[in-house]
């Protein structure tokens, strides 16, 4: 079973060994995967985010973040983003963390949520997402710089809660 609950700062060297585990590759993710620790906990773990751990046989097997999308007047839509290990790939940790999110953002009152850059050749999180309502609403030509690809298309998916 995977459990999902608010991040707290014990949590923030596993969260760290995943994201840094993830932007390795360059391949899903829009931060450098040289980014430092400090670099990428101030910006996952920041006040204006809300940051969740997922466990799966008690160790922490993924992280995401909710935000708004935008400020004031966009702020009733949120935005997230999602990291899994890559040991818990396939265990259905990503899709226990994307119910939760909507569940969650639907709570904290949002009417919407929007992912503003799904790389478009991550086709494990498109499918994901389309499986659980998204829908992709545009197309941004040569919006990531793909580690092995170059420059590659990314899309712009949401859906109402």
């Amino acid at each position: 079973m995977i459990q999902i609950r608010k991040a707290e700062p014990s949590d923030f060297d596993k969260i760290w060994e995943i994201i840094k585990e993830v932007i390795s590759t360059g391949d899903t993710y829009l931060f450098d995967p040289s980014s430092s620790k400090e670099k990428m906990l101030a910006y996952w773990c920041s006040a204006d985010k809300h940051s969740y751990v997922a466990i799966h046989d008690d160790e922490i097997a993924g992280t995401f973040i909710m935000k708004d999308n935008q400020p004031d007047l966009g702020s009733h839509i949120a935005n997230a983003s999602y990291m899994t290990a890559v040991s818990a790939s396939g265990k259905g940790v990503g899709k226990a963390m994307g119910e939760f999110s909507l569940r969650e953002a639907k709570r904290l009152g949002y009417s919407a949520m929007q992912f503003n850059i799904v790389v478009k050749s991550n086709e494990r999180a498109v499918k994901l997402w389309q499986k659980l309502g998204f829908d992709i609403i545009g197309e941004i030509p040569d919006a990531f710089n793909h580690k092995q690809n170059g420059l590659t298309n990314a899309y712009i998916m949401y859906r109402k809660l």
